[in-house]
């Protein structure tokens, strides 16, 4: 099978000028580390190579560069047997939170808002100050280094003093989105029995108010928590739980200094969650040196970023999103952040934002573009955009056509930069770079330090087509460990169990000519019609295409001693699937992927499932059409979603 054939894949459709290529902190690492790998600045392949085949230079070289608070210790990086044998750092001693709270002046640190209009900021002095105060508040409450902390929080300003103050004992910070519900939280948090918990006893969505109750007294009945503190006043739903409001719980404490507990590199940080589709989530352990120097990488050599910016992401503190551009203080950047939905009250609510905050980095999902898009929005017409200099994307591929909305509709002079790693990594693995061009449709590079590659069904590296996504060598953000798995059983079954030795991420990806990247899907969810494996995002690319679909999910299903493609599309209101529309979604596939992707039933719903942190569900939609039973519904945001895909006539024809 080839690999992607859509028109126009590929080709430039930006790329930075000298000046401001000279200008990044790219170039400059290149030039400050020229003597190691010969090569000029403007080379970045020479510069990658480099970073892998002496990853002991390289990190000895970034710690420095990063400006890393701490001690580095004498080794940068010392190999093992395996990958996972690897150390980083070995003689390091830091601490994450110190990193993030150098500043203490009157600046602007965080900047948060809310759907219906609320916008608060603080300094970063007061940030010091109010994480001084929780620091010693969880200290009083016997939090030591090792315990947990968890949290059901918004994204706001209150959820980073935790985490910050929590990083600063040296204990172990794990947050669930309040929408995750009774047994989502529990689910999650009960597995980790955390100390104390910090929850929103309520929160907003679009003009709604939403209690969170049950969900609170749900994690307790499933821990042993010594204290709950409520952003909030605490309702009389909860007087009989042992629950104190923020205020109250920290107004014996005078902001003083903070002694950061500085920790071995791999000492933990915080547990993040897998979606949990097919049964627990597995509770994904990562140390907050990985994190720091993994992400200050990203942000400050990849996307540029730097001190005084105002840095958005649109994420909640459910997905690994949150924890990413948190670190955005390590580099003095200005966080902005927003709770709710992101097209309340108007579609253009968040783009408002970047006029109004000037806004400098602007971070979303690859659905809330194309749902701008398909919202006929077009930013350059109404909004300045005057700060506006990098896009970046995240969460699903971003497909060739919103590449064109972007710089035809926002503005033509920005870095729009589409970026992939996830959970398990807490990280990218390819993602922006402001030395190279944006090519339509693809993701620009292997970030610095990554050995990545592509594999057929028996480990011979692929080019061109899509393949399995691995990484050859050890990172600095791996996972310490999974919480529970005692003999590493767990941990090695999920990354190393495909390829012996080497990571395997799970995309099914296509290595590009250019050195960069185009990803297909999930390798797990994979459709294989006659034996040949294609990835659904290459459907998706060409369906979403279409003025009248919303969005859709495409799953295989077992038929005849085969596997045929079924597609399910939400359509936009007042849409209609008839024969014309399905003939135009076949044509569409067949011209702009193949006709092994054009799918043999093409079925209209209403919903589609989509897990907690967004992105849509084709294994549980698989296991319903098969009548399997769905492992673990309380990982979906709308399980009742899947009634729709139960017991349908025509997947029996």
């Amino acid at each position: 099978m080839s690999g992607s054939n859509d028109a126009g894949i590929g080709d430039i459709v930006w790329e930075a000028d000298a000046a401001r290529k000279e200008g990044s902190a790219l170039w400059r690492f290149a030039e400050a580390t020229r003597h190691c790998h010969g090569a000029d600045p403007s080379d970045y392949g020479a510069l990658l190579d480099w970073s892998i085949r002496e990853p002991n230079a390289f990190h000895d070289a970034l710690w420095d560069f990063l400006g890393v608070v701490g001690s580095k210790g004498e080794t940068a990086f010392v190999a093992g047997e395996t990958i996972r044998d690897a150390k980083f750092y070995p003689g390091a001693r830091l601490n994450y939170a110190e990193n993030l709270l150098t500043r203490r002046d009157d600046g602007v640190a965080i900047i948060a808002h809310r759907d219906d209009g609320t916008r608060r900021e603080m300094s970063w002095g007061g940030l010091y100050d109010r994480v001084s105060q929780v620091e010693q508040a969880l200290r009083a409450e016997g939090v030591a280094e090792g315990d947990r902390v968890g949290a059901i929080v918004t994204h706001d300003i209150e959820a980073i003093v935790f985490y910050l103050a929590t990083s600063a004992i040296g204990a172990i910070w794990s947050s669930c989105s309040p929408d995750f519900g009774p047994a989502g939280a529990s689910d999650r948090l009960g597995q980790i029995d955390p100390k104390v918990l910090v929850a929103v006893p309520g929160y907003g969505y679009a003009g709604k108010a939403i209690d969170v109750s049950a969900t609170i007294r749900a994690v307790a009945e499933a821990t042993k928590l010594k204290k709950i503190v409520l952003l909030g006043a605490v309702p009389e739903s909860l007087v009989d739980l042992d629950c104190v409001a923020l205020d109250d719980w920290i107004e014996p404490f005078v902001p003083q200094e903070i002694a950061f507990n500085r920790m071995e590199f791999s000492a933990p940080l915080v547990i993040l969650y897998s979606s949990g589709t097919t049964g627990k989530p597995k509770c994904i352990v990562h140390s907050g040196a990985g994190l720091l120097i993994q992400h200050k990488k990203e942000q400050m050599l990849h996307c540029d970023i730097s001190e005084g910016e105002r840095f958005f992401y649109f994420t909640t503190c459910g997905w690994m999103m949150w924890n990413w551009q948190v670190s955005g203080l390590a580099l003095g950047a200005t966080l902005v952040t927003y709770d709710g939905n992101p097209f309340h009250p108007e579609p253009g609510r968040l783009i408002d934002l970047i006029d109004e905050d000037g806004i400098a980095i602007f971070g979303t999902s690859a659905k809330y573009i194309d749902a701008c898009a398909k919202a006929g929005l077009k930013p350059k017409d109404t909004h300045r955009l005057s700060q506006l200099r990098l896009i970046l994307s995240t969460g699903s591929p971003l497909i060739a056509p919103s590449f064109d909305y972007i710089y035809a509709d926002w503005k033509p002079d920005l870095h729009l930069a589409s970026i992939s790693g996830g959970t398990d990594i807490c990280a990218c693995f390819i993602g922006g770079n402001p030395l190279l061009p944006v090519r339509r449709g693809e993701l620009q590079c292997a970030l610095l330090g990554m050995d990545l590659d592509t594999l057929d069904d028996v480990g011979r590296p692929v080019s061109g087509v899509p393949g399995e996504f691995v990484c050859r060598n050890a990172h600095v953000s791996m996972p310490v460990s999974f919480w529970g798995d005692a003999d590493g059983s767990r941990y090695t079954e999920a990354y190393f169990a495909r390829f012996p030795g080497i990571w395997a991420h799970g995309d099914f990806v296509e290595k590009r000519p250019s050195g960069g990247f185009i990803i297909h899907g999930r390798s797990d969810t994979t459709l294989n019609p006659g034996g040949v494996r294609i990835g659904t995002a290459e459907i998706y690319r060409q369906v979403e295409t279409i003025a009248a679909i919303e969005e859709a999910i495409a799953v295989g299903q077992d038929f005849d001693g085969d596997q045929r493609v079924i597609l399910f599309v939400k359509l936009r209101e007042g849409q209609v699937l008839d024969a014309a529309l399905e003939k135009e979604i076949r044509t569409r596939i067949r011209s702009g992927a193949s006709p092994r992707h054009v799918p043999a039933k093409i079925i209209a719903v209403t919903a589609i499932p989509r897990t907690r942190s967004g992105k849509i569900s084709e294994t549980a939609v698989r296991d319903v059409i098969h009548g399997r039973v769905v492992k673990n519904t309380t990982a979906l945001a709308n399980p009742e979603a899947l009634e729709q895909y139960r017991d349908i006539a025509a997947l029996r024809e």
